[in-house]
C-alpha cells in the first residue's frame, strides 16, 4: 500500500493506524515496519502513517522485504540530506552573505515602495529582512494556532468524516470550544477519538495563549 503525501524519511514522529485502529506509534521506521507486518498479514488492510507535527500522510513503499522497506527510507533520507545544501530549483545563492543563506529572489512593488526602501539605512534588502522578521515575530501566535488547527482538521477529515458530529466537531475545533469538542468525540472509535483529542489540545492551547484570548 501507498500513501501520497508527505516522504517518509523527513518526519521524526508518526503514528499509523489501520481502519480506526491505532498500530503504531515512534519513528518512521520503527513504525512503517510494523505496518509492514501487518500488511503482510493482512494485505487489504488499510493502512495510513501520520505526521504527528502537521498529520499529513507519510509517503511509505511497502514493497518487498522489511529490510528493503528501511533501506528506502534511509536512501531517501540521504538524498534529502546531500541535497539539503542547494538553494531550491528558481533560487540563487547571493554573493553577499553565503554562510547566512541569503538567497536572491524577485521582488515586485510599486514605485513608492521602491522610493521609500531606498531611504531607510542599510538599503531595502536590510528594510525588506527588518519588515519581514517583524511580522514573523508579531503573527507567531496566530501561526502556531493555524497550524495546529490545520493539523487537527487534516486528521479529522482523513479518519472521522464519517463519524456522527464531525462537522459540528470541526466547527468546534475552529471555534476554540473545547468542552463541546470533546462532548462530539467522545462516541467516536476509542483510538481515532483519543489522537483528535490529542491534536486538538494543542490547537486550543495555542487559542488559549493567542493575542486577545485569555
Amino acid at each position: 500500500m501507498k500513501n501520497d503525501s508527505r516522504n517518509e524519511s523527513t518526519v521524526i514522529s508518526c503514528t499509523a493506524f489501520a481502519g480506526t485502529r491505532r498500530i503504531a506509534h515512534g519513528g518512521v521506521r520503527q513504525v512503517a515496519l510494523k505496518a509492514k507486518t501487518l500488511l503482510d498479514r493482512a494485505s487489504r488492510a488499510q493502512v495510513l502513517i501520520f505526521d504527528d507535527a502537521t498529520s499529513e500522510l507519510i509517503e511509505v513503499d511497502f514493497r518487498g522485504t522489511p529490510e528493503q522497506v528501511t533501506r528506502r527510507i534511509g536512501e531517501t533520507a540521504a538524498t534529502q540530506a546531500e541535497s539539503g545544501s542547494a538553494p531550491p530549483a528558481g533560487e540563487t545563492r547571493g554573493p553577499g552573505r553565503p554562510k547566512l543563506g541569503v538567497v536572491a529572489r524577485e521582488v515586485t512593488l510599486l514605485p513608492r515602495h521602491w522610493a521609500w526602501l531606498a531611504t531607510q539605512p542599510g538599503g531595502a534588502s536590510v528594510a525588506l529582512r527588518k519588515l519581514v522578521e517583524h511580522a514573523r515575530l508579531a503573527n507567531q501566535g496566530k501561526d502556531r494556532l493555524r497550524r495546529a488547527q490545520e493539523a487537527a482538521y487534516r486528521f479529522l477529515s482523513a479518519m472521522a468524516g464519517n463519524e456522527r458530529g464531525f462537522e459540528e466537531a470541526i466547527r468546534a475545533l475552529f471555534a476554540g470550544k473545547r468542552e463541546r469538542f470533546e462532548e462530539l468525540v467522545k462516541p467516536w472509535p476509542r483510538d481515532v477519538r483519543d489522537h483528535a483529542k490529542k491534536l486538538a489540545a494543542v490547537a486550543f492551547g495555542a487559542a488559549d495563549a493567542a493575542p486577545g484570548r485569555g
